[in-house]
């Protein structure tokens, strides 16, 4: 889960390392350092904490790197760790390097026999510094690349002969101060790219790191290394056999990789959501509402033979995967299995050639889910990704890929990723629906109509931000939530405490609501914060029911409801007109947004569901009540996530956390 850079080139290293590093901070936080080859060795700066932390402890260190000479080549990597051998510190942050300081490594993910090899390494004489398994990676091939040694002199070919030795999940950046102006780069179940410049050459775990000086990039595959020069590039598997790529180009501008003005940039992400909606509809819904999929490969034949649908994936991905599951079967009657990625594999999951297993994930690295999906291929299963970067492993692994085009999501916490998680769930839940003749077009095509007006009410939604702070200032001072809600609001309810205990670190549950007086209720105590969501019409009088049981309790209880033809901080929403409202308030017009008159009839009929809005209805039970806009239940979950993303982010504000970067975790989850 850490970030990593490389630069080899006439540039001053730590022009390179120290930005790309600050861009990738968001996949490890614990500690950081550079290695730049300086004078016959590799000068290694590292610092416990902060990136801040190495960034003071490098000036007036001279450590620049800059060229002697005009033509002169500069090396240099980095590194910000998030810990899973050794405690943070000094010793055990990144770079590590051999006994003479002339060979340094960077590396994220785990060597598995690291205990193993640091024991024979001891007998040989190595001293080792770290309690890192990184380190051991250092010794190894010095052993082959050292005098005497089987590649003496080769960094290339001594790392290859140490990769017959390494077991696990690992991508590292190795530099020899004995051979300045290269790069040997290695990946097996870590993300690396690889990034193509004029005259320079660069390596990172993620693109955000290489925006602003290159969009020419190359992603290597499981089991490739590459050998960098300023001049050129050669990618080879791990036993030496060449390999080609086609570079592929980066179309993020480094705006969206920045805060664009926000305190933080999960803030900025929750804000990005109406646009980047936008962006996950375009081109696959056509302006009179009708899906179209194609992308994927999946529909004719192969959509044809689908008998059951098994979704896998981790974390906030899986309560998308939660949604998606009502959405196929109640649109497109097919029997789903959803499942934890990290448990699909140890139940011997029952999926076949009549299966189509879906994983989610934002990073596309998901090591959990990447598994998970390899299992389901092993039995025959058709594999489908819905994935956000371009060029993950999962992505080029699965047999067919959806992309949410949610652009860079830097924050730990995932907003923007799960939003468009879900509407890439809807929008193949009506194809498969329409294609299997459960919907008919009429039904489909008004639904269709209902996902091209999201952007619009999402925007409506965010207008709620200032009585939603307020609501969250009060949270803020509890110590425990619970948040209960029927149906899709129960899926909506699990998202909403994953994100408010992993940012506020306030003890946080989720809980059916009707499993209340199942043991939940002795919990229950005067005071005790209840955030009830109540958006599903058909459920509403069981939920109020529910609510009336925590308040007898003493609790004090936040609803969340759908505010139809009343008014969501001050732009009129729901149906209609309302719409048209809405599109107005917020600068564009009801025509620039298609669909947008679509009938609520033709989309109740789809779903056999009123969709009256529950606000009223919640307002005479309880004092404290978030609106959102209406729109078909089916749908609601991604309109509700807003403000209960906005709860928890301004909940951990007033208690003073670091927003993007919650304490043990790491954006990209690489390792099991």
């Amino acid at each position: 889960m850490c970030g990593i850079v490389g630069y080899v080139g006439p540039r001053a290293p730590l022009d390179v390392l120290i930005p790309g590093l600050r861009r990738l901070e968001y996949r490890g936080y614990d500690s950081a350092g550079v290695g730049v080859v300086v004078d016959g060795r590799v000068a290694v700066v590292k610092k416990e904490g902060p990136l801040q932390r190495l960034e003071a402890a490098l000036e007036g260190s001279g450590l620049d790197g800059a060229p002697a000479a005009a033509g002169a080549v500069c090396t240099g990597l980095g590194h910000t760790r998030w810990a899973t051998h050794g405690r943070p510190s000094d010793e055990n942050a990144h770079p590590h390097t051999n006994e003479d300081g002339t060979l340094a490594v960077v590396h994220n993910g785990i060597i598995e026999n690291d205990a193993e090899l640091r024991r024979e390494l001891e007998v040989r004489g190595h001293v080792f510094r770290s309690e890192t398994d990184t380190e051991v990676v250092a010794h190894l091939v010095e052993e082959f690349y050292g005098p005497g040694g089987a590649a003496e002199g080769d960094l290339a070919a001594a790392v290859r002969l140490a990769l017959r030795r390494l077991k696990g999940a690992y991508a590292f950046v190795i530099i020899s101060a004995r051979e300045p102006g290269r790069i040997v780069v290695v990946r097996q179940s870590s993300p690396l790219i690889i990034g193509l410049g004029e005259g320079e050459a660069f390596a990172a775990s993620g693109i955000p790191a290489l925006l602003p000086y290159t969009r020419r990039m190359i992603a290597l595959n499981d089991g490739e290394m590459a050998d960098l020069r300023p001049d050129r590039v050669v990618i080879t598997t791990f036993d030496g056999t060449p390999v080609r790529h086609e570079p592929f180009t980066v179309d993020w501008n480094e705006e969206q990789a920045e805060k664009g003005g926000f305190p933080h940039f999960m803030l900025k992400e929750i804000h990005e959501q109406p646009e980047v909606w936008r962006q996950t509809l375009r081109r696959r819904l056509l302006e009179d509402g009708t899906v179209d999929v194609t992308e994927t490969g999946l529909m004719g034949g192969p959509a044809a033979v689908v008998r059951r649908i098994a979704i896998a994936a981790c974390g906030t991905a899986y309560h998308a995967g939660l949604v998606g599951k009502t959405l196929f079967e109640r649109w497109a009657r097919i029997p789903v299995d959803a499942d934890l990625a990290s448990e699909f594999r140890y139940r011997d999951p029952l999926v076949g050639p009549d299966t189509l297993t879906i994983v989610i994930s934002q990073s596309g690295e998901t090591a959990d889910t990447l598994a998970a999906m390899r299992a389901a291929k092993e039995r025959g299963s058709r594999t489908l990704a819905i994935v956000n970067v371009v060029g993950s492993t999962i992505a080029r692994e699965a047999d067919a890929v959806f992309y949410t085009h949610a652009g860079p999501e830097i924050a730990v916490a995932s907003t923007k990723a799960y939003t468009t998680q879900i509407l890439a769930l809807a929008l193949l839940a009506l194809a498969f629906a329409r294609e299997r003749g459960t919907l008919d077009g009429a039904q489909a095509r008004a639904l269709g109509r209902e996902l091209q007006r999201l952007p619009v009410l999402a925007e409506a939604a965010l207008a709620a931000e200032p009585a939603v702070r307020a609501h969250a200032r009060r949270l803020a001072q509890h110590e425990d939530v619970f948040f209960i809600g029927r149906g899709l609001d129960y899926a909506a309810a699990m998202e909403a405490q994953l994100k408010l205990k992993e940012i506020s670190y306030i003890h946080a549950e989720a809980y059916a609501a009707g499993e209340l007086k199942h043991g939940t209720l002795a919990l229950v105590t005067d005071g005790v914060p209840v955030v009830a969501i109540a958006t599903q019409p058909p459920l509403l009088d069981k939920t109020i029911s529910n609510i009336r049981e925590v308040q007898a309790r003493g609790a004090w209880v936040i609803g969340v409801a759908t505010s139809g033809e009343g008014r969501v901080g001050g732009v009129p929403v729901g149906g209609g007109a309302g719409v048209g409202a809405a599109a107005a308030a917020s600068g564009k017009t009801a025509a620039a947004v298609a669909g947008t008159a679509a009938s609520g009839a033709a989309v109740n009929a789809a779903a056999e569901a009123d969709w009256a809005p529950t606000a009223p209805a919640l307002s005479g039970v309880v004092e404290d009540v978030i609106a959102v806009p209406a729109t078909h239940p089916f749908l609601q979950p991604v309109l509700t996530a807003i403000p209960l993303q906005l709860l928890a982010y301004y909940a951990a504000v007033e208690r003073g956390h670091n927003v993007d970067k919650p304490r043990n975790l790491a954006k990209s989850v690489t390792v099991e």
